[in-house]
């Protein structure tokens, strides 16, 4: 049995009345949790399954489908709630899929999915997990050699192609899980409130894994009860109510709800008081934000990892913190840097990727270019192959000068262009703060942002997007990051047109 079985089956023992997963409906104490993993653990096991494809939304019945998957060996797939069906249908056959586990059989996405499948599948078994119902749908696909002890896969969609599959082992997670929890000081008195999708690694690693290895309660609502709607709406109000609601002391944010939550707060929202640590990751955090975080006393701690490492590489903490690094190295984890800055890193790696030779190298070259200082804080710079060369021969990294530009109320995303040029181009989406945002409260916000950078990475022309930035129109990843070829392609004519307004005719 795998340690977190074992955790959760001794916190059972011990503790068998203390909450193990609660939300609004539901309260699971550990005797219940370890009791349902076990019973459809059994029951997976009679259906002689090797792989299974999760498709539903946050909640108990999530938790008790993910831990079961671990107890019974068989690799799990969860499918992030922003793919395609096209993309579903990339996910299941390229990990050879046995059965889809949904949440209903009758969702437009999911009638979408088997008809682009077109495939043969058997009438669905209904599960009851924590009262509620998901349905067990066997799919006929082509099966496919997994790597050994392949536990998860899980995809991410990147900036460009088709999503790769990341295959873990389930002792390579628990490591890390279990790293992150004595970082962080998970405890029993915990209430890690879970914010963002569970197919999210980094939230199913420090929000299931982390917090029940501990003693901990997760409290699991819906991803409408904390306020998301689709790809990127958030309904801020409900999303600080929630924190306070749930009592959470524990909670992993994106920085664009970080902004949002700042952002309340200031403009006087009540604060929730009962938070002990905020995890922010995912993405690149301004420093300017982490210190208005820091102004309203709110705990919030930056992070660093990648999936092909089990999602945590590098965390902040109460005895290790400094504003503008992501932290020390976790204590599963090496890493040391190549020759241009590169970070490698060694500890909780996958297995490959689904299709590929399995890694079997040391150190995994993650694309990120940062430094460690001489405290043994991880300071990240950007990466490596989105740093350009302006005309002038300065490195700029689009990530440091976006960040800046995105901590502005009036901005909501961006992305920044300079290859080769005299001064750099922005495209910028608007904020939508129920008022009209004009043109000269932009130029007030890149000039405000000019002002922290230096004046090779400063924005000297920018272009108001048409729409905002989204994975459905295929210029956001799934992962909170532009995806900056086909944003250029979308707006080369514009771009070019600033240039040679201003007499730069370099390409």
């Amino acid at each position: 049995m795998n340690p977190l079985s074992i955790a959760i089956s001794q916190y059972a023992q011990e503790t068998p009345a203390a909450i193990a997963i609660e939300n609004s409906t539901t309260s699971l104490t550990y005797a219940d949790v370890s009791k349902a993993v076990t019973k459809l653990a059994n029951e997976l096991g009679t259906h002689h399954l090797n792989a299974i494809a999760l498709l539903a939304d946050n909640g108990p019945a999530w938790c008790i489908a993910d831990l079961a998957c671990l107890q019974a060996e068989v690799m799990l797939a969860p499918i992030p709630h922003f793919f395609t069906p096209q993309q579903i249908a990339h996910l299941l056959r390229s990990a050879g899929i046995d059965a889809l586990l949904c949440q209903t059989t009758h969702s437009e996405q999911l009638q979408q999915l088997l008809t682009t499948l077109d495939i043969k599948q058997e009438p669905p078994v209904t599960l009851t997990l924590a009262g509620q119902s998901l349905h067990l749908i066997r799919l006929h696909l082509t099966k496919i050699q997994l790597p050994e002890a392949c536990a998860k896969v899980t995809f991410t969609s990147g900036s460009t192609g088709e999503p790769k599959g990341v295959c873990l082992q389930a002792a390579t997670m628990q490591t890390v899980s279990r790293s992150l929890a004595h970082v962080t000081g998970a405890n029993k008195k915990d209430r890690h409130l879970s914010l963002l999708p569970y197919a999210t690694l980094l939230e199913n690693i420090g929000g299931i894994y982390a917090p029940l290895l501990s003693g901990a309660t997760v409290v699991s609502p819906s991803l409408a009860d904390v306020g998301l709607s689709g790809s990127s709406g958030l309904d801020v109000q409900r999303f600080v109510g929630m924190l306070i609601q749930s009592r959470a002391t524990t909670c992993i944010m994106i920085p664009q709800m970080l902004h949002a939550l700042v952002a309340a707060i200031e403009a006087g929202a009540p604060q929730p008081h009962t938070l002990r640590f905020i995890a922010v990751g995912g993405a690149p955090v301004s420093e300017q934000l982490l210190q208005r975080a820091a102004a309203l006393g709110l705990p919030v701690y930056e992070g660093y990892g990648l999936s092909e490492a089990s999602s945590v590489v590098a965390v902040n903490s109460p005895s290790h913190h400094k504003p503008g690094s992501v932290g020390h190295i976790l204590p599963h984890a090496k890493v040391r840097f190549a020759d241009d800055g590169e970070i490698l890193v060694n500890g909780g790696l996958f297995s490959g990727y689904l299709g590929d030779e399995a890694f079997a190298d040391t150190y995994w070259p993650t694309g990120d270019i940062g430094h460690m200082d001489d405290e043994g804080f991880l300071f990240l710079s950007g990466r490596k192959k989105h740093i350009f060369i302006t005309a002038f021969g300065r490195n700029v990294s689009p990530e440091w000068v976006e960040r800046e530009l995105c901590i502005e109320p009036v901005i909501a995303q961006c992305c920044v262009f300079g290859e080769a040029r005299p001064f750099n181009v922005a495209i910028i989406v608007a904020r939508n703060t129920g008022n009209d945002v004009t043109d000269q409260m932009i130029q007030q916000a890149v000039d405000s942002a000019n002002a922290q950078l230096p004046d090779y990475a400063s924005i000297s022309a920018w272009i108001l997007a048409d729409d905002t930035f989204s994975i459905a129109n295929g210029l956001w990843t799934g992962t909170a990051r532009p995806r900056r070829q086909f944003i250029f392609q979308q707006y080369e004519a514009q771009i070019e047109q600033i240039y040679l307004r201003h007499g730069n005719r370099e390409t």
